[in-house]
């Protein structure tokens, strides 16, 4: 069967019901777990979430104020800490000069955000997509390992890359902020079910889809 982007994504919602993604009480511990969860898996970041919420409950204005190396102790679990560390100081210091006043940031830059997110130390094109997508509320496709998989399943070729998924496939213009987040959620769910191993997708309620682009 052939599906669009939209396609797709409902028929994984009626299948496998809304994701609730990304799952965290504010905006502030959104942008702290996709910093902690760069290159680990999510118990090492939800392991330094931990520590931080207890030491700062994942107030900025708390965490731009620990000591360097209380900092580091606690980001530690999460590995990479000196980096991560700095990702931290350098987007929330940032977002202070607003007052964390996120719609204001978005207005103010519409659509070069993504390129001014990437000039923040430690922001990556997956980190600026998340970051998009569920803390400015700007629909993004978040091209992750998890989807590039699902995509080339469905049939998409040469998806090496994140940048690569990026440049070929945007969502369209009826996604909403809402959607899009779910979407992610959605497909990243999809993937610990069905890609571990591959084979396993064959079993799906996707196997034998195929993704066309409009």
């Amino acid at each position: 069967m052939q599906l669009t982007i939209t396609q797709l994504y409902q028929k994984m919602l009626d299948q496998m019901g809304p994701s609730g993604w990304w799952p965290a009480d504010s905006k502030a511990e959104i942008i702290i777990g996709a910093i902690l969860i760069q290159n680990t898996n999510w118990r090492n970041a939800d392991q330094a979430l931990t520590g931080l919420r207890q030491a700062t409950q994942l107030d900025p204005e708390r965490l731009l104020a620990l000591p360097i190396e209380k900092l580091h102790d606690l980001v530690r679990p999460a590995g990479f800490f000196h980096n991560k560390s700095r990702a931290l100081i350098s987007v929330f210091s940032w977002l202070q000069q607003f007052n964390y006043n996120y719609p204001a940031i978005q207005g103010k830059y519409g659509i070069q955000l993504r390129s001014r997110l990437l000039k923040l130390r430690g922001v990556g094109p997956e980190t600026a997509d998340v970051l998009l997508t569920y803390v400015f509320d700007v629909p993004t496709l978040i091209a992750d390992k998890y989807t590039r998989t699902l995509f080339t399943l469905l049939g998409i070729k040469g998806l090496r890359s994140y940048q690569q998924l990026a440049r070929l496939v945007t969502l369209p213009d009826d996604f909403t902020p809402a959607m899009a987040q779910d979407f992610h959620g959605l497909i990243d769910e999809f993937g610990k079910v069905y890609f571990h191993p591959l084979a396993k997708f064959q079993k799906s309620f996707l196997a034998g889809d195929q993704l066309v682009l409009k």
